[in-house]
């Protein structure tokens, strides 16, 4: 019997619970034991912010799969599918490597044998792409050592992507919440649509993923209480490569062909290359960070696990935009990418739907470059500019507005404003209004 979509949604709901629930106990233990190393150079906050939120998140990873093992319509899942057992097994190894690295940063290739272990044990558990999508045939086997290659390359990339891009509060575990829900949209559509039982366990573990990132985004919102930490993002990133290995390796290529209830094939309502695509559309700006950051650092001269403030987050910062701004800018991106490959996958290639995202990307790119139009008109306008516009940095460029600051203060360096909180300029320094509460960095 096919689970309705409102045991999926109940999942959803009480790993956000719980999970918000913990958070608070979680950060009181990080901040007795430790947990809240110094403010480095990268860093946006400027106050030391306790880490291990990924210990709350584990925690509703556990409550999800003990609550959906002894539901009527989700305990077949545990049993029919190793999917849930190899996930889990791989997010503890993961999880108590991220645990260690929040309490005395652990060097990165001992991360990386640790990462490499935890996709190891996932691929010996039957977690492996099996084969390929490929348009214009029944999907393109792999022989063993090939998936094996491939599922654990494609499980480390994923982990450090969604650990790059955890600089601001809430920006990774919004951005992998909207993947999950990408996913959780596809992969229900799969089971629920066409019957392919295949996709149950995706479906499942999309939805729990979906629930700890809303539960843990209660606190980690800016300005952030507590970090997930590695303990958080390598097990958020470990997840999400879960769903895509599932997807893709799991389900048989020739059911995509095949006709569902005497209509047209699932094939014509969801292309065979869709499970292939949608997996990389959904973490395309963490990936599209990692790729620059190891080609900057190397250009540089310097380690590819080096870390320094360039990565897309910083770049948003140092255009402008506030703290808030930049973070809801990576949300629209994140969701135009996975929801714009779902609307593809549920309609095909209709024009109306490649106009409308062609539009969205054309609006996404004006708030892009929102600060530049402002510094342009406010420019023109000259005095007529109201006052309350021209207290902003927004008639000045960024080297500007700090000299212009510091001739007026008298002062050596830059001087905060309110509204420079959460502020990088291009010169490294980070502002914070009176009062502001730390917030996040790229750790």
């Amino acid at each position: 019997m096919r689970p309705p979509v409102r045991d999926y949604l109940l999942m959803l709901f009480i790993t956000a619970a719980v999970t918000h629930l913990l958070t608070g106990p979680v950060r009181k233990f990080a901040i007795t034991i430790g947990a809240m190393p110094e403010i480095r150079a990268r860093d946006v906050h400027r106050e030391p912010t306790p880490r291990l939120g990924g210990i709350a998140m584990f925690g509703g990873l556990l409550t999800g799969y003990l609550v959906a093992s002894h539901l009527p319509h989700l305990e077949e899942i545990f049993t029919q599918s190793s999917t849930p057992r190899a996930l889990l097994s791989g997010a503890t190894i993961i999880w108590l490597l991220g645990v260690l690295d929040d309490k005395w940063e652990l060097d990165s290739l001992v991360k990386l044998g640790g990462q490499v272990l935890a996709a190891g044990v996932m691929v010996f558990q039957g977690l492996t792409i099996l084969w390929l999508p490929v348009p214009g045939t029944d999907g393109f086997y792999l022989a063993d050592w090939q998936g094996t290659l491939l599922t654990v390359g494609l499980i480390l990339v994923t982990i450090n992507a969604v650990n790059f891009v955890d600089g601001l509060d809430g920006l990774s575990a919004g951005t992998v919440g909207i993947a999950a829900t990408a996913f959780f949209l596809y992969a229900y559509r799969l089971w629920y649509g066409y019957g392919i039982e295949a996709a149950a366990s995706t479906t499942l573990i999309s939805a729990i993923l979906a629930g700890m990132c809303l539960g843990f985004l209660v606190h980690n919102s800016h300005p952030a209480r507590i970090f997930m930490g590695d303990s958080g993002s390598m097990l958020l990133g470990l997840l999400i490569a879960g769903c895509a290995v599932s997807v893709t390796g799991e389900v048989d290529p020739s059911l995509f062909s095949q006709t569902v209830d005497g209509t047209a094939g699932s094939a014509a309502m969801v292309p065979v290359y869709i499970p292939l695509l949608l997996p990389l559309s959904v973490i395309a700006l963490p990936i599209a960070d990692l790729v620059l950051a190891v080609v900057r650092r190397t250009w540089n001269g310097k380690s590819p696990f080096a870390a320094d403030k360039g990565h897309l987050h910083h770049r948003l910062l140092q255009l402008g935009h506030s703290h808030r701004r930049a973070v809801l800018l990576m949300y629209f991106w994140s969701a135009l990418f996975s929801f714009g490959i779902v609307a593809f996958s549920a309609r095909g290639a209709k024009s109306w739907i490649l106009y409308g995202v062609t539009g969205v990307c054309a609006l996404g790119l004006v708030l892009l470059l929102q600060p530049r139009y402002e510094t342009a008109l406010a420019a023109r306008l000259g005095s007529l500019t109201p006052r309350w516009y021209r207290k902003g940095r927004a008639h000045l460029t960024p080297k500007d507005s700090d000299a212009e600051r510091c001739a007026e203060a008298g002062a050596e360096r830059p001087v905060p404003r309110p509204e420079d909180d959460g502020a990088v300029t291009e010169a490294g320094v980070t502002y914070a209004g009176a009062g502001a509460s730390p917030g996040t960095g790229a750790r």
